[in-house]
């Protein structure tokens, strides 16, 4: 059930398992991708999740800006600081919390938002909110290549929204890519923001990406949230530990 679009009487009498609550970013993808790529990817993955799952779910609306000041000096990006990440979901989860949910799932497409939702996560749990999980689509993958609008998020997207990809700035998108994320030295990035290493905000080479990959890394994707949907219902939630 998609909270969005199902009214209140009918949410009353669900008493769904377990809630799924979409977050992704609205940033720069390059000049090709969406800004809304990962919010776009967050919301599919929790769908397809959602129906793969044997058991009763909600799946909630996405959160679509996150953490990602690093992406600030291409036009379009969008960010909130840290502490208005962590508070609005978590308001957003104890939300849920309040119609009966106890066990949450937070769908994540951004990178940015990983420590954050993690932190975030463990204060609902310990604090008897809600039992929440985080689950970052990508790192369930085989994605290897991820990078940042390369070949694994273009995939994605030419599946779910090819319409979004504007496929004639592909060549522009590869000239100014970077082979990887960040200038490293002695294990540190000593690059803070995507400019300083990505002239087109590319890390990675979109090129070869596809629909059909992209449908591979969705079914992929869907299967691990199902088993984290099942080990979660399953799970007894935190409790106060005693030493």
């Amino acid at each position: 059930m998609k909270l969005a679009e199902v009214t209140w009487p009918d949410v009353e009498g669900a008493d769904p398992d377990v809630a799924l609550l979409p977050t992704g970013s609205t940033e720069q993808h390059g000049p090709h991708a969406p800004l809304s790529t990962d919010t776009i990817a967050a919301e599919a993955v929790a769908a397809a999740g959602a129906e793969a799952y044997d058991g009763s779910t909600v799946v909630a609306p996405p959160i679509p800006v996150g953490i990602a000041e690093e992406h600030r000096h291409f036009p379009g990006t969008m960010w909130v600081s840290e502490d208005t990440f962590r508070a609005y979901v978590r308001e957003a989860a104890a939300s849920l919390a309040h119609h009966g949910v106890d066990r949450i799932v937070l769908v994540n497409g951004h990178g940015g938002n990983v420590a954050a939702l993690r932190e975030v996560a463990g204060q609902l749990s310990r604090d008897g909110t809600a039992y929440t999980v985080p689950f970052t689509w990508f790192d369930a993958v085989d994605a290897p290549d991820m990078g940042h609008a390369g070949p694994v998020e273009t995939s994605m997207v030419r599946h779910v929204a090819p319409d979004l990809v504007q496929e004639d700035r592909i060549g522009e998108a590869v000239a100014g890519a970077s082979d990887g994320w960040g200038e490293w030295v002695s294990g540190v990035n000593l690059a803070f923001d995507s400019a300083a290493f990505s002239d087109s905000g590319v890390v990675g080479d979109p090129s070869g990406a596809d629909a059909e990959r992209g449908e591979a890394l969705l079914d992929a994707a869907a299967s691990a949230l199902a088993t984290l949907l099942e080990a979660i219902v399953a799970r007894d939630p935190p409790e106060d530990l005693e030493r």
